[in-house]
C-alpha cells in the first residue's frame, strides 16, 4: 500500500490564483522527486450530509475558502526521502521559501501523514472491465 500526506488550509478567495500558481510548482517538484500522485482542491461544496464542513472546522473567515491537498507515495521512507529533496530545490525555495508572503494563514494549515487503508483505484492488475 501507499503512504499520503494530507494537507487542509484556509486561503483568501483573494489569494487562490496566487496560492494554484504555488501548487503548481510544488506538483512539479513532488512529481519530479519521485511522488506517484500530487493534487490541490479547492472547496466547491460546504453543504454536507453528514458529518462537519471543512468550513466549520477550519473556522473559515468571510472571504476565505478551504484547500486540500495530498500528495501521494510509495512508502513512509519514500516520503521522506522525496519531502527531504523537495526542501533542497532551488524551485521551492523560489517560489515559496523565505522572504516569500504565503498566499494562506499557514498558522491554521492542518497536516498529517498517513498509511493508506484501503485504495478504490482501478488497478493495473484487474484490466479493464468488457463492455457488453
Amino acid at each position: 500500500m501507499a503512504y499520503v500526506d494530507g494537507y487542509l488550509l484556509p486561503v483568501p478567495k483573494r489569494n487562490v490564483a496566487a496560492y494554484a500558481r504555488m501548487a503548481r510548482v510544488g506538483a512539479k517538484v513532488w512529481m519530479d522527486h519521485g511522488a506517484l500522485d500530487y493534487k490541490e482542491c479547492v472547496l466547491q461544496d460546504a453543504s454536507t450530509f453528514c458529518g462537519m464542513p471543512f468550513s466549520k472546522q477550519l473556522k473559515l473567515k468571510k472571504g476565505e475558502t478551504a484547500v486540500l491537498a495530498f500528495v501521494v507515495f510509495r512508502s513512509k521512507k519514500e516520503r521522506d526521502r522525496v519531502n527531504a529533496a523537495v526542501m533542497k530545490d532551488p524551485r521551492i525555495a523560489a517560489s515559496m521559501g523565505p522572504g516569500h508572503k504565503m498566499p494562506f494563514d499557514a498558522n491554521r494549515m492542518v497536516y498529517s501523514g498517513f498509511d493508506v487503508l484501503v485504495d478504490g483505484a482501478p488497478s493495473a492488475k484487474r484490466g479493464r472491465a468488457k463492455k457488453g
